[in-house]
């Protein structure tokens, strides 16, 4: 059974990081690291993300690196201690990492082709399996993306047990693994060692079956290519607010205004670069701030307090 409402409820290093915290000077900075969840393999995300630190540092005249972190919670750390002072979370890492500390302010996120800034978590069958519920999987084996993942596991714990009444995935599926990233959890689905993957989805036609098989890799356990006919979605979730582009409150607030302002020119200064973030199919990159995911946090704090009853 798919569902479709608004979510209002309540309430590790980087990969090829060798420098050490970075230290702000008075006035400007004279470098900044730009820290990125591994949405798809670090490749394709360098190509992703790649172009848009060249963007800003021409933008804003401060030299911009880009990181692609191991895993989410190496962005985390990654701002709380100083080595990234740019970052492109997910919602519920973004959530965690002011959670557990980290001063750090969202700026801006992505309107989509549908006209809203925010997407929602899939579960993910084989169009050929007999799946056609959430609850013809108890028993079944269950691909997740990483624990700070939002459409990947946070927001799969949460909504499945509000709407579903399944109190725990670890105990309502045979087996459930983390497959650390949206790629590799929908083709473990598709090369059959998972019998449902969780993953984020923007629209019917951006979603990561039609990213995969745009690229050409969306393929089975023997190398066939298959389509996104080939999967079909048995439960969506609320709509969820899409990931903030974030930056340390201890970056002087002049350029903290100047990485804001060069984002939301982006689409229109370099369109280039800013159909590349979504292969063409984001509108817009729009302001946003803290407010907007305090529902992620209420989010976050019913698994924290649901797993912990579980223990």
């Amino acid at each position: 059974m798919v569902t479709r409402r608004t979510f209002v409820t309540g309430a590790a290093a980087l990969a090829g990081a060798t420098a050490a915290p970075f230290v702000l000077a008075q006035g400007t900075p004279k470098e900044l690291t730009f820290a990125v969840i591994p949405i798809e393999n670090a490749s394709l995300t360098t190509d992703r993300f790649g172009p848009l630190a060249k963007y800003l540092t021409d933008a804003i005249g401060i030299p911009v690196t880009l990181r692609i972190a191991n895993d989410y919670a190496a962005v985390i750390e990654a701002q709380r201690a100083g080595n990234a002072q740019i970052a492109f979370y997910g919602p519920a890492s973004y959530a965690r990492a002011v959670m557990t500390g980290v001063k750090t302010e969202p700026l801006v996120n992505q309107r989509h082709e549908t006209g809203i800034n925010g997407y929602y978590s899939v579960l993910w069958v084989r169009a050929d399996s007999p799946y056609k519920t959430v609850q013809d999987l108890k028993g079944k084996t269950l691909a997740l993306v990483d624990p700070n993942s939002t459409s990947g596991n946070n927001a799969p714990r949460y909504f499945l047990s509000k709407n579903e009444g399944i109190a725990s995935l670890d105990s309502f599926f045979g087996k459930v693994f983390f497959a650390g990233g949206h790629q590799n959890a929908l083709l473990a689905l598709a090369q059959g060692t998972a019998d449902a993957a969780a993953n984020e989805y923007f629209s019917p036609t951006d979603n990561m079956p039609t990213r995969l098989a745009e690229k050409g890799l969306l393929k089975d356990a023997n190398g066939k290519a298959l389509s996104p006919s080939d999967f079909r979605v048995v439960f969506k979730s609320d709509l969820l607010p899409e990931g903030p582009f974030s930056v340390l409150e201890s970056v002087p607030a002049e350029t903290r205004q100047k990485i804001k302002q060069a984002l939301l020119d982006l689409p229109k200064k370099d369109k280039k670069v800013f159909d590349g973030l979504s292969g063409g199919k984001d509108q817009e990159l729009v302001a946003i701030d803290a407010k907007a995911y305090e529902p992620v946090v209420g989010m976050l704090q019913y698994n924290d307090a649901q797993r912990k009853k579980q223990q």
